[in-house]
């Protein structure tokens, strides 16, 4: 009999993003950025749901599904020191992990019920590609989990928000749900920690449109939004 654990999809995420160039860098720092946590067929099982919503907050076990097929590495170079510095993979949050696992707490604002999808999670604060699979789902226990005295190591904090300059008519593309989420993403600089050209015009994929942007003075200046 085999020793190693067998795991499978229990549910699918639907997100805002299409790719991963603009994901919020950790889960909860963009509030009210929003998604949905759908079943697979065989895991519709309403009874499997009864209790959680009790609670605040549960944590998504997920896979880094756009990574799939690459090799882990035992150093990498974490985003937040610039690229240029080497950390342990087991020190960082990286992709590049021997199991492509990743977990991410996110506030579950609904548990609701959907005709063709049976009940799914309405949550905010995903940090996930649309169609991200979820392994298992686990509710946030506060006295357990929260831990104040907790140390950062070399991530003590997300750092400053950066103001968000988005012109009227640009901003009257966005859904109006959509808009708050969007503007959190923004303003937690989805660049490149290494990246500095103020010259530099990025895109990202963002609730069926493309957003390209400019960051310059230490301000996100979106330039042009298209799309359906």
């Amino acid at each position: 009999m085999s020793s190693e654990l067998q795991i499978r999809p229990i549910a699918r995420i639907r997100t805002d993003f299409p790719t991963k160039f603009g994901i919020p860098r950790q889960a909860g720092l963009a509030a009210g950025l929003q998604g949905t946590v759908v079943f697979e067929p065989e895991f519709r099982v309403e009874e499997a749901l009864r209790g959680l919503e009790g609670f605040s907050h549960i944590w998504l076990i997920w896979g880094f599904s756009e990574n799939a097929g690459h090799d882990w590495t035992p150093t990498v170079r974490p985003p937040r020191l610039g690229g240029n510095v080497r950390m342990g993979v087991f020190a960082t949050r990286s992709p590049f992990r021997p199991n492509g696992l990743g977990l991410s707490c996110v506030r579950l604002l609904a548990v609701r019920k959907e005709e063709d999808l049976g009940s799914v999670l309405l949550v905010e604060g995903a940090d996930m590609v649309d169609g991200t699979p979820i392994y298992d789902i686990k509710p946030y226990v506060p006295y357990a989990d929260c831990v104040p005295e907790a140390s950062g190591g070399f991530a003590p904090d997300e750092g400053r928000l950066l103001p968000v300059e988005i012109p009227p008519d640009l901003e009257a593309r966005v859904p109006a749900e959509k808009r708050d989420g969007l503007r959190a993403v923004l303003a937690h600089d989805p660049r490149p920690r290494y990246q500095e050209d103020p010259e530099r015009v990025y895109g990202m994929g963002f609730a069926g449109l493309e957003i390209r942007f400019r960051v310059q003075d230490g301000t996100v200046r979106v330039l042009e939004i298209t799309g359906p």
